[in-house]
Parts: C-alpha cells; sequence; structure tokens
C-alpha cells in the first residue's frame, strides 16, 4: 500500500469584522469541510475541524498543514477526536508538519485533540508558529505512549518533535526533541518519570509574562499520577523602550500524566483562565471536547 501524502491549505481573512475562511485547498486525505460560528457572544470567531478521514497515520504518510492568517482575524482550530500512529518502521517513519502564520492583531486557538502512540510506531511531528508583534496565540500538542487501555507498552518505537515559535523573525523559542522508548528518560524522574501521556500548551502575546506565569503555576496539580509546571521565556522583549506596549513572550505548561481525562482537564482549565488575556475573548469551551 501507497503512503499518503495529504496536504490541507487554510487563509483566513477579516471581512466586516468577522473571519471569513477564503482559502480551502486540499490534497490528499486531508481536509476542512465547513467554517463555523458556534460562540453566541462572538460570532465573528471562525471554527474549523481538521479532518483526516483514514483516522490513523501509517508509516510513510506525510501531512502537512498549513495555515495564514491575515489581519484582525481570530480562527480557532482542532481536531475531531485523536489521531491514532500506527506501527511502522524506523526507515519510514510517519510525519505531520504544521505551519501557522499570524500577522497584525490576528489571534489564534490551535486545539487538536491528542496523538495516540501505537507500539512500534516511529513518529516525527513538526511545528512552526510565525506571528506579527501585536498578534496572539495559544496551542498545544499532547503525545499519548502506548494504548494502556489494550494493555500495550509504547516499545521498540520513537517519536522526534520540532518546535519553533517566532516573533516578528525573532526566536522566541525553539525546541528539539528525540525521544526513544529505550531511553533513560523514559523512566528518570527528572524527565517522564513513567508518565505515559505528555503535553504542552504554549501561549504568547503582549499578556505572556511572568507574572501570568506565577498566577497560573498556584493552580497547577503536582500528584503521583498528574504533574504541572509553567514558564515564561522572553517576557523583557517588546516596545517598552519606545513607550509602547510590550508585545510579552513565550508562556509554556508542561503537563505529564497517566490519565487523558485528567490531562486534558488541566489544559482546558489553563486555556480558559488564558484565553481572556490572551486574546481578550471569553474562553468558550468546544463542543467536540464533550463528545
Amino acid at each position: 500500500m501507497q503512503p499518503w501524502k495529504a496536504k490541507l491549505t487554510l487563509e483566513f481573512t477579516a471581512r466586516e469584522g468577522k473571519t471569513v475562511l477564503t482559502h480551502n485547498a486540499h490534497t490528499g486525505p486531508l481536509r476542512v469541510q465547513k467554517a463555523l460560528y458556534p460562540e453566541a457572544q462572538a460570532a465573528h470567531i471562525c471554527h474549523a475541524v481538521v479532518v483526516h478521514p483514514p483516522a490513523g497515520v501509517a508509516g510513510g504518510d506525510e501531512l502537512a498543514v498549513s495555515i495564514v492568517q491575515h489581519a484582525h482575524t481570530h480562527a480557532v482550530l482542532s481536531t475531531p477526536g485523536a489521531t491514532q500512529w500506527y506501527k511502522t518502521s524506523a526507515q519510514t517513519p510517519a510525519t505531520m508538519s504544521v505551519q501557522l502564520r499570524l500577522a497584525e492583531h490576528a489571534k489564534l486557538d490551535w486545539l487538536p485533540q491528542e496523538n495516540i502512540l501505537f507500539d512500534a510506531s516511529h513518529v516525527r511531528l513538526h511545528t512552526e508558529l510565525d506571528l506579527a508583534p501585536s498578534a496572539s496565540a495559544i496551542g498545544w500538542d499532547v503525545c499519548v505512549l502506548g494504548r494502556s487501555a489494550k494493555g500495550e507498552t509504547w516499545q521498540h518505537a520513537s517519536l522526534v518533535q520540532r518546535s519553533r515559535i517566532t516573533r516578528g523573525g525573532q526566536a522566541l523559542w525553539i525546541e528539539h526533541s528525540d525521544l526513544n522508548s529505550q531511553h533513560p528518560l523514559c523512566n528518570n524522574t527528572a524527565a517522564l518519570a513513567n508518565h505515559r501521556i505528555m503535553g504542552t500548551l504554549w501561549a504568547v502575546g503582549g499578556r505572556a509574562n511572568s507574572e501570568l506565569a506565577q498566577a497560573v503555576a498556584v493552580d497547577l496539580p503536582y500528584t503521583a499520577h498528574l504533574k504541572a509546571g509553567v514558564t515564561c521565556l522572553n517576557d523583557t522583549q517588546g516596545g517598552i523602550q519606545q513607550g509602547t506596549q510590550p508585545s510579552g513572550g513565550v508562556m509554556l505548561l508542561r503537563v505529564l500524566g497517566d490519565d487523558m481525562q485528567a490531562v486534558r482537564a488541566c489544559l482546558v482549565d489553563a486555556w480558559t483562565k488564558l484565553r481572556p488575556l490572551i486574546h481578550a475573548a471569553d474562553a468558550v469551551p468546544l463542543r467536540l471536547w464533550a463528545m
């Protein structure tokens, strides 16, 4: 069977104060069916659900998502369910790349559901976000190592993640991680500590600073089965010296856990608190989360 080569390209444009999906092109099994406006108190915010009809990603598959938001748009991107990454060989890994581009005063909520990495899977995940100085974004990625509900552990597998956030061409956060299922980091108490679920939430905007990170940290869990911590990078940069509003930095929330519902609840709670501050918009839970 030939591997899938799928690409999805979306563009959002502001028209009369409303965000409109003005470009929607795809090749292969990756698409958005229609734009939605489910927020009653903010009907200008456009929601789009990225659908991958095969439901699973096999060896050699390459998925690519490119999102462009023009000035003064607000888009919410999500997925209808977890993405399953099937068994493959190290020589033919499965890959997904995401490129997000935000123009001035654009706002993005990137909220895909979790990646479930099967035993003996080899996965490459690449995410790049580039924002104009006045833009803001909140997003996350979550990986589940193995299918514990089926008694499966994550063995003979690997995960390579590449994350990069830039603003106005300047790097705010660059992270490269190469995780092998046999690596000591999997059970090291200073790393994964045998937790099978790991998630990272990032928030970028004028209010993303150390003060906000400290406020968020107060309510974060830290138990034997769910651990979370937060930090902020580059929060001293911006337009302070010029007498303008600072651009803020990037706030990172890390979560480790054993139960997906608990990890999701932690991330959703953080997003609920952050959205009014980062985007100046009320947090409205996605209907997909209740399914």
